[in-house]
């Protein structure tokens, strides 16, 4: 019988998302809550999970509390056969600093590498939401020979400036180089108006990610960033592959959600990635119940709705009570309440917002414990919220945790 390759999985969840404050101001990025029960963090966890890989190492560094109490006491696996998810914050390891970069970040790491002795280490980001069955990669990886494999989604070739971006040789599989927001992003080999973007996600083969990271560590002119210089590294080797996202079959996926991946690092795509979950055929379903986004059940009542109130085309948590109030295209956390009179449109309310009665909340972030006084309105005059709260480029008025709106 031949035997599985042993794989350790590092997801990196140190990332201060300054893009995204005031949302990270008390938090982590990964420990944003997303989609009324889950945290960003769910959304890599459940694919490794589902894929099997059941040994998984968090490294943190920013504000890293919520997000280590959310990983310890949502995320336990059988100890008994020696599965675990553990968060590692930086431990200065290597001396008196902290991490420097991603790559720095794995490199102070390396006991968990040995410690665990895997075949291949999969190294994904902490911030993304998307469904994807890492195994379907490594396999790939494996079959390829490679020493390094690359995670790249297909985008227009007008929006891959803001992203890493992979050439490829001929053969539209050996990686040529590693772009980071090019002008002038090169296309696939197949397709002259799309590129490759990096999701952030990579297989290594063990052997060849410690001699990487050894060598970039005695680098005194490196940042120490995986996609800045561990990937060109492997790139000038000539022993890089992609891995197309579009193949990746996730069971359970509807044609409208196949091969949906979204980078939520600001607030408006936040705010977007909220709006594609709320549509009669979502554009990302979080109904898949054969490849699930796993979290810990909140033990609250089911939502309720009384006094004539109601949501249209929204998402409701639980334990949330919406009293003769009216929401409409938003997603609504648990434990929220909205009284009598209220309108709450195109809107995210995290946990434990109350809105009161004749309120207005219009194209709005609500962070949690946010309150909404009776007959206040956020969201109506982006310039009065311009003075008072964050507002987004794209219009979204953004309201930091446990402040009350102004009247």
């Amino acid at each position: 019988m031949v035997s599985k390759p042993r794989v350790l999985g590092i997801v990196m969840a140190g990332g201060e998302g300054k893009r995204l404050w005031p949302l990270t101001a008390d938090r982590a990025k990964p420990a944003v809550p997303f989609g009324g029960n889950f945290r960003l963090i769910d959304f890599v966890l459940s694919n490794l999970v589902n894929a099997g890989y059941l040994r998984i190492c968090v490294l943190t560094q920013y504000k890293s509390h919520s997000l280590d109490r959310h990983i310890t006491t949502t995320w336990r696996m059988s100890q008994l056969i020696g599965n675990y998810i553990t968060p590692v914050p930086a431990q200065q390891r290597l001396g008196p600093r902290w991490y420097t970069g991603s790559a720095d970040a794995i490199f102070q790491s390396l006991n968990l590498v040995y410690d665990d002795n895997p075949d291949y280490v999969v190294v994904f980001g902490a911030d993304h939401v998307y469904r994807m069955d890492p195994s379907q990669m490594v396999a790939d990886h494996i079959a390829n020979g490679a020493e390094c494999t690359v995670a790249g989604i297909r985008v227009p070739r007008s929006e891959a400036t803001a992203f890493g971006v992979i050439q490829t040789a001929a053969d539209g599989l050996t990686i040529d180089s590693f772009l980071e927001k090019p002008a002038d992003p090169p296309a696939v080999p197949d397709d002259p108006d799309v590129a490759y973007a990096s999701m952030g996600n990579y297989v290594f083969t063990t052997s060849a990610l410690i001699e990487a990271l050894k060598k970039d560590a005695a680098d005194e002119d490196s940042v120490h960033d995986m996609g800045g210089n561990i990937i060109p590294y492997f790139v000038d080797r000539g022993t890089t592959k992609v891995y197309d996202f579009a193949r990746n079959q996730v069971p359970g996926s509807t044609d409208r959600d196949q091969g949906y991946w979204r980078d939520v690092g600001t607030l408006d795509a936040y705010h977007d990635a909220h709006m594609d979950l709320v549509s009669v055929h979502p554009i990302f379903n979080l109904y898949n119940r054969y490849w699930p986004i796993l979290s810990m059940p909140t033990g609250l009542a089911p939502a309720k709705f009384v006094e004539n109130g109601t949501a249209l085309d929204s998402m409701v948590g639980p334990g949330t009570i919406i009293s003769g109030g009216t929401v409409k295209r938003s997603v609504i956390s648990e434990d929220v309440r909205i009284e009598a009179g209220s309108h709450v449109e195109g809107s995210v309310l995290l946990p434990g917002v109350r809105v009161g009665r004749n309120a207005m909340v219009r194209n709005a972030i609500l962070d949690k414990n946010v309150v909404v006084p009776d007959g206040a309105q956020v969201g109506v005059d982006i310039a009065i919220d311009r003075e008072r709260y964050t507002v987004s480029p794209g219009g979204i008025t953004v309201v930091g945790k446990g402040v009350t709106i102004q009247m």
